[in-house]
């Protein structure tokens, strides 16, 4: 036969299409040409392949080869082609039967002497593949993470040659099966180790039991960055769905999917971060810290440092949960439903506010860094909390804080009665989240006074009832009654907080001069 079709996966950001690949032997002189829009490594792949068949011992035909990769318009990237095209020749060849690949998908990167290497982005391949109901072949160094899509049939090849004597029967591949077993839930760092803060620890396990996003404010050394880092730990551990979305978005990254499985992501980047790295992009759109920080913790530090237009292309993902990244010939949606946890100083030099040391900061240059922070970016973090610097006893005391264990068991059944409601607080639609508060007329009037005296928007009205009902979630009560409301608004006064009126007594240049 002069004709052949095999099937592969591209790779499309998370997605993976399914691609043609077929292969036509002709009349003419020697050659080899691909179509199909491939891009300069697709088109390399044929110096690659015919060397492969060569010194494996394969005979290369002498005559006109056509490839194409369908469909025509969409882009294939990278090495992962090599197998199918070599494939694809040797059963329009007739040297493989083309029954052997009639039930098969195959991916992977051919060396010169036929060895095959392994390639990114094969666990959005292999679910795909999966739900396909076919076999996929892959090579050895990426069949692990093949497996974990389960009740999937992953053959693991190191060589062109094993896979050809498979196919002719000659010796069979048995299915792979992970020879790595998820690692256990590795040590987190344990509340217990923060001392005081009894706030912002409440804080901390609202933020956690509701999924909303926490900012901490207050003078350097209070110990924002290490109530941060615990958040993590009294977060539940990833559900097997959620596992395998965080691993997919790895993979695409070329980062390795195992080491911390069933764990919370954690990503801090610094505050030089580009937008691109933060949401993704480049010319070939990968992902970017918040899709790395999809179902886990994005911790961004000294937030105010980070440029203004960086920290305004956050407002779309915090909101949606996901990030549609556009360019002139791709376009690519990656997930990036994260819990934001910022921390900041509350001026240049870090001290406003603070009763152990004076601030040297003017009223201009407080107001120019606050600034740096706009009302609509502010209106997404549910709950903004002041760190003060502790007392010298308190923190030299012996008494350690309550642990991470006893926090999560509050956050757990919370959680349970979110999702029997039918999703974390924060992640409500308008009608549900006024279902289930329950406001009666008095609350709502009362409510609505505070508003307007706080000229809070639309959109933090309803961030208070999400806290609201999350305390109402932690005491097991039904419905949200005004103690909830009263701390739930507590946790939006971020101009007393941040001392944003640098006029007030007692900042700024009046403390210089006291």
């Amino acid at each position: 036969m002069s004709l052949a079709m095999l099937r592969t996966r591209a790779s499309l950001g998370l997605e993976a299409p399914e691609v043609q690949v077929e292969v036509h032997l002709s009349n003419g002189l020697p050659g080899l040409s691909i179509v199909g829009l491939p891009e300069a490594a697709v088109k390399e792949s044929r110096e690659r392949v015919r060397s492969a068949l060569l010194n494996a011992g394969f005979e290369f035909p002498a005559r006109r080869i056509t490839l194409n990769l369908a469909p025509a318009d969409l882009p294939k990237e990278g090495g992962r082609f090599d197998l199918p095209i070599a494939l694809g020749i040797l059963v329009a060849s007739g040297q493989i039967p083309e029954e052997a690949v009639a039930a098969m998908e195959c991916l992977g990167e051919l060396a010169l002497d036929g060895s095959i290497r392994a390639v990114t982005g094969v666990l959005p391949a292999a679910l795909c593949c999966r739900k396909a109901g076919r076999t996929l072949v892959v090579p050895r160094g990426n069949a692990d993470e093949a497996a974990l899509a389960e009740e999937l049939e992953v053959l693991a090849v190191g060589h062109l040659l094993e896979l050809v004597a498979h196919m002719l029967g000659r010796e069979r591949l048995t299915p792979h099966v992970c020879s790595i077993i998820p690692q256990a839930r590795l040590p987190e760092p344990d509340l217990s180790e923060v001392r005081g803060q009894h706030q912002a620890r409440r804080a901390l396990e609202i933020a956690a039991a509701g999924g909303h996003n926490l900012l901490f404010a207050g003078p350097p050394g209070t110990g924002k960055t290490m109530l941060a880092s615990r958040l993590s730990g009294i977060l539940p551990p990833l559900g097997e769905g959620e596992a395998l979305e965080v691993a997919a978005v790895r993979s695409v990254c070329g980062l390795p999917i195992m080491e911390r499985w069933g764990q919370r992501p954690f990503r801090a980047p610094h505050h030089t971060a580009s937008g691109v790295a933060l949401v993704g992009g480049g010319s070939k759109p990968r992902p970017g810290e918040v899709s790395l920080a999809h179902h886990g913790v994005l911790f961004l530090d000294e937030l105010a440092e980070f440029d203004r237009g960086v920290l305004e292309v956050m407002r779309e993902p915090l909101e949606s949960g996901r990030i549609l990244i556009s360019r002139a010939s791709h376009q690519r949606r990656f997930p990036a439903r994260f819990q934001l946890v910022a921390a900041m100083n509350p001026c240049p030099c870090g001290y406003l506010g603070d009763s152990r040391r004076n601030c040297s900061c003017t009223p201009a240059q407080i107001q120019r860094y606050q600034a740096r922070l706009s009302g609509p970016l502010l209106d997404r973090i549910d709950l903004q909390v002041e760190v003060p610097g502790l007392p010298a006893e308190e923190l030299t005391s012996a008494t350690p804080g309550e642990a991470s264990a006893g926090v999560r068991e509050r956050v757990l059944a919370a959680r349970a009665r979110q999702l029997a409601r039918g999703g974390l607080n924060a992640h409500l639609d308008t009608h549900a989240l006024e279902a289930a508060c329950q406001l009666e007329d008095g609350e709502r009037q009362w409510l609505a006074g505070v508003l307007s005296r706080l000229n809070l928007s639309a959109r933090a009205y309803h961030r208070v009832l999400r806290v609201a009902l999350t305390l109402s979630d932690l005491i097991d009560q039904d419905g949200v009654q005004r103690p909830q409301l009263m701390e739930a608004i507590g946790y939006r006064q971020l101009d007393r907080m941040m001392g944003r009126d640098p006029a007030r007594p007692g900042t700024g240049a009046q403390q210089r001069s006291a």
